[in-house]
């Protein structure tokens, strides 16, 4: 067992492209550490630089306390589960499990307590005298762990494991996946798209996008409490709403559009570099659940709650809630990223042209497309962003 540490590690391609610009991250022994951000951002890069399948430009990889810039791939004592499961069709899951440790020359009645154990583990037991072809996508993938984990590595690498499974196969191998690793407690680098998949899995996460680390921290901490505007639109489902904003009255209030929303003194009190930007712009954002929708009747006494009106373009019924798609007169701030993204760094987002949005309400709810809504804000939630640097205003 042993911890990954990357160290400012940059990759640059031979036509100059820069994949990954000075990445630094410790996964320590034992954590679930998930890499997120979307389609060719440089997260599939780092693992490959990671496992020794693509050369470190700059910077230095350590496993433990050893160097591994030059080490080979086959030398890194490191197992790789793949989005595509990469099974033998003509071998049994017995076999493709024990395959790595055949070549290895083990003794056989060795590989045979092993391919059991790692079986037993992945609830595999009943099928190790069948083939990948009569085996279900989970169950192909649970094959897939398990020829990683017999190896008893340092670390695991995943890439997009569940990206091939259906969407309710793979809400339970989320939770599989997680189980296991805990219980073997192996350092764990897992590159996803899906943020779903990152907050749910993760022991921290790390958020990336055009080759540059935004943030890294828990995964409430990083709803909570992102610190840039990507960060904000890219996590949650749905993301933030993001809005053009002004402080007036020397910061006693945020315009979002024409609607006025008061900001208390105890919103100063935990954002006290707010005051900096009194009678200027900023970003607002505001969480889908965090607007709630009613009449007066609904907000709390004393509370300093706010209103925001909007007009109602479309209601999605999910059974659980519902989500209200909505159009007001302030200009919505729509994040992008990834492969077509050259900025490096934190200057992501785009005006839209219309103040769209989106909430969270509950599921038996009187809203319809078409109608005026009323919502409650309560000023505490709201997060503020610096309109230039696209930072998150906090102390």
């Amino acid at each position: 067992m042993a911890a990954i540490t990357l160290e400012e590690v940059t990759k640059v391609y031979p036509n100059g492209f820069e994949a990954v610009h000075q990445l630094s991250l410790d996964i320590a022994d034992g954590e679930f550490m998930v890499l997120v951000g979307p389609s060719g951002c440089g997260k599939t890069t780092a693992l490959r630089m990671v496992a020794g399948l693509e050369d470190i430009t700059d910077g230095i990889l350590k496993i433990g306390d050893r160097v591994m810039n030059e080490v080979s791939a086959r030398e890194r004592d490191i197992a790789m589960v793949f989005q595509n499961y990469a099974l033998y069709p003509h071998m049994t899951v017995a076999e493709n499990i024990g395959f790595a440790l055949r070549l290895q020359k083990l003794p056989a009645n060795e590989i045979k307590k092993k391919v059991e154990e790692a079986a037993l583990l992945l609830g595999l037991t009943e099928s190790l005298g069948r083939k990948p072809g009569q085996l279900s996508g989970g169950q192909r993938q649970r094959v897939a762990m398990g020829r990683a984990i017999v190896r008893e590595p340092s670390a695991f690498l995943m890439d997009e494991p569940l990206s091939n499974l259906d969407a309710k196969l793979r809400v339970q191998m989320r939770a599989e996946v997680a189980r296991i690793q805990r219980r073997l407690g192996v350092a764990t680098l897992y590159v996803t798209h899906d943020q779903v998949e990152a907050m749910t899995m993760g022991d921290r996460v790390a958020v990336i996008n055009a080759g540059v680390l935004q943030q890294c921290d828990a995964p409430q901490a990083l709803y909570d409490h992102p610190n840039n505007l990507f960060v904000a639109g890219f996590l949650g489902s749905p993301g933030m709403n993001l809005f053009e904003g002004a402080l007036g009255g020397e910061g006693a209030f945020v315009l979002i559009g024409t609607q006025r929303v008061e900001l208390p003194a105890s919103v100063h009190a935990a954002k006290p570099a707010l005051r900096k930007y009194a009678d200027g712009p900023v970003v607002v954002g505001l969480r889908p659940e965090d607007l709630v929708l009613g009449g007066d009747e609904r907000r709390p006494a004393g509370s300093g709650w706010g209103a925001f009106d909007c007009d109602v373009e479309l209601v999605e019924a999910l059974g659980s809630e519902l989500l209200v798609h909505f159009v007001s007169d302030a200009r919505a701030l729509r994040v992008i990223g990834g492969e077509d993204d050259d900025s490096k760094g934190l200057d992501q987002g785009t005006l839209t042209k219309g103040g769209e949005g989106v909430a969270r309400a509950e599921a038996r709810a009187q809203v319809s497309a078409g109608a005026r809504a009323h919502f409650l804000i309560d000023p505490l939630r709201l997060h503020f962003f610096d309109a230039a640097t696209n930072l998150a205003i906090s102390d």
